[in-house]
């Protein structure tokens, strides 16, 4: 089965060259490379939140497969649906999913459900693609995107996703794609009076990265839905998580943050991008 690049051109360059020089040059300022068992990367356009993107992918060792976990912005399909087998494809080649991890975690939790379709438009984990592409490393993923999920059942599939990755012969890295707060007058979520959207966006955002840095996937759900935090993909983000906790976590380090306001200049409509290491 063959998922071909939606957002080719949109969001990033269809041409391979320059998508490959766009890339390199984000991943340029490469430190030495650590083991981690998950991190948080935003999926905005590259323009936008490309610079958080590198930043997070420089300075990880790349594993054998990446779980990749991000939301279902458009509603299609199952409420986790994962891709269990096939290739996707980027203007840079096709990256494999690993058949036998996916089918693992199916079985693991009978909430998952092989639901391609739901992949098809989704760009929260294409957006990942060519950053993993371009770290000179072979490497299977096993693609799930999330609807929302009250926590008793994130806790059920995090708990899933540390046991697959436990009983696992290879080296897994859990991705969480997320973008975090969305205001200003483009969006629903306004600002108080008097404030810019970015400087709304910079102290609301710190609430969710502050239970980020903690290794609190409970708080991280809770005080997103409490302040209606704007975090499109706290459910992957709590999932990942629970399942760090499990897989033994001990520290949680953000990389970088930054708006779309540090690109576009725009203080009024604005999206947060934070990019974090979970060891």
């Amino acid at each position: 089965m063959r998922r071909p690049p939606a957002v080719a051109g949109l969001f990033y360059p269809a041409q391979p060259e320059a998508l490959k020089a766009e890339v390199a040059r984000l991943l340029s300022s490469r430190q030495a490379p650590q083991s981690v068992k998950a991190v948080v990367s935003p999926h905005a356009g590259i323009g936008y939140s490309g610079a958080v993107a590198g930043a997070v992918y420089g300075r990880i060792r790349c594993p054998t497969v990446f779980l990749v976990l991000g939301p279902n912005h458009r509603g299609v399909g199952e409420s986790v649906a994962l891709m269990a087998e096939g290739e996707w494809e980027t203007p840079l080649g096709a990256v494999v999913i690993d058949c036998e991890l996916a089918v693992a975690l199916r079985s693991a939790c009978p909430l998952v459900r092989d639901d391609p379709v739901a992949h098809a438009r989704e760009h929260s984990l294409e957006m990942q693609l060519p950053f993993l592409q371009l770290l000179g490393e072979a490497f299977h993923i096993v693609p799930l995107v999330l609807g929302f999920l009250p926590y008793e059942v994130c806790q059920e599939l995090g708990h899933a996703v540390a046991q697959t990755v436990q009983r696992s012969n290879r080296s897994v890295v859990i991705v969480a794609s997320t973008d975090m707060t969305h205001c200003g007058r483009h969006y629903r979520h306004l600002p108080p009076a008097g404030m810019t959207a970015q400087a709304f966006a910079y102290q609301e955002d710190q609430y969710a990265i502050d239970r980020m840095l903690a290794l609190d996937p409970e708080g991280l759900y809770r005080v997103v839905r409490q302040r209606h935090i704007t975090m499109c993909g706290v459910v992957p983000t709590t999932v990942a998580l629970l399942a760090c906790q499990e897989l033994g976590a001990t520290a949680a380090t953000l990389v970088r943050y930054m708006t779309s306001a540090d690109v576009s200049g725009d203080l009024d409509t604005v999206v947060g991008y934070a990019g974090l290491l979970v060891a």
